[in-house]
């Protein structure tokens, strides 16, 4: 039985100029131990799937309008909040996007660190603050005693992201939402924070949804990969595969963005175009627009269906799926 599963997710945005379908119809597990990547342009729906499965957008304007995510036989969409307050932060830890904001500034870091320590396992204060320097240490906060009973506004950006990772991780969580966890972070430190998350992996069976934009950090770390575009997945395989050979045109349009794999002194790719509307309704293909592979059939009926194409490999592309590209 997976540790997480997902269906039919769907969650919306009301507002005065709309209602936006910011997650359309995604479906996925997760097992115990394994690294999903999530990967996509900004607008995707990558966070709101994440910040979806806790619950933790305000409503209004979002709404969860449909599907089910079981964790351990649990649906986190359905569940009462005394349910969710026992999962969240112990059993499911989340690091969030932006640790600028994310952060209580009337807190002392240490009182931030040691509360989900203190409300799920009873421990001691004096054990908890023990467990809370041992984790800023891990994740390379220097003078780590003194940090410890800071304010955030005594930190840099990047120290405040290594805060936040501390506070996922404390608790020892069996399921980790990493969303962009090292984008402020130098590539020296963000080496070391993704070393610590495959060490804590390796010791609790701790499975994890990373978010990121970086091709080269998901291809490293990852086992499965999904690309969202439009809240939809149009793409899913063994990591190994999708980089191997993708599909789906996105996919493919991603990939060619990546600086390292463009020739010396050649000009960058850039997809162009921009994402659709939510708001609308969008005929057939959300891509079709940006795609140049796009014909008249793509641009009609509904969205495409995701289909399998070899084992555990599945994508949306009709053109594809005929051998057309």
């Amino acid at each position: 039985m997976p540790l997480l599963e997902v269906s039919d997710l769907r969650t919306s945005f009301h507002s005065r100029g709309g209602v936006f379908r910011a997650v359309d119809g995604v479906d996925f597990t997760l097992e115990r131990g394994e690294t999903l990547g999530l990967v996509g342009e900004s607008g995707s729906g990558k966070s709101v799937t994440c910040a979806s499965l806790l619950r933790l957008l305000p409503t209004p304007p979002a709404r969860i309008e449909g599907g089910y995510a079981r964790f351990d036989g649990l649906d986190l969409l359905t569940a009462t909040d005394a349910q969710l307050r026992a999962v969240r932060g112990k059993r499911i830890g989340m690091i969030f996007q932006d640790p600028m904001t994310s952060l209580n500034p009337y807190l002392r870091i240490s009182e931030q660190l040691i509360e989900p320590l203190l409300i799920h396992e009873k421990i001691s204060r004096r054990d908890a603050l023990a467990r809370a320097l041992a984790m800023l240490e891990a994740v390379g906060i220097n003078d780590a005693p003194r940090r410890l009973h800071c304010y955030p506004h005594e930190f840099s950006g990047g120290m405040r992201q290594r805060v936040m990772i501390a506070m996922a991780l404390i608790a020892r969580p069996e399921l980790l939402i990493a969303d962009e966890p090292t984008t402020a972070l130098d590539v020296t430190v963000q080496a070391q924070i993704l070393e610590l998350i495959k060490k804590l992996q390796s010791e609790l069976g701790m499975a994890v949804i990373f978010i990121s934009h970086d091709l080269g950090v998901v291809s490293g770390l990852c086992d499965r990969v999904m690309v969202m575009y439009a809240g939809r997945i149009v793409e899913r395989a063994a990591v190994g595969e999708l980089f191997r050979a993708p599909r789906h045109p996105y996919t493919r349009a991603l990939q060619r963005s990546i600086p390292a794999l463009q020739a010396k002194g050649s000009e960058l790719y850039t997809l162009p175009g921009l994402p659709p509307d939510l708001s609308k309704a969008i005929p057939g293909c959300a891509f079709a627009e940006r795609c140049e592979f796009a014909a008249d059939a793509c641009r009609a009926g509904g969205p495409p269906p995701l289909v399998g194409c070899g084992t555990d490999h599945a994508h949306t592309c009709r053109r594809a799926h005929a051998g057309e590209i």
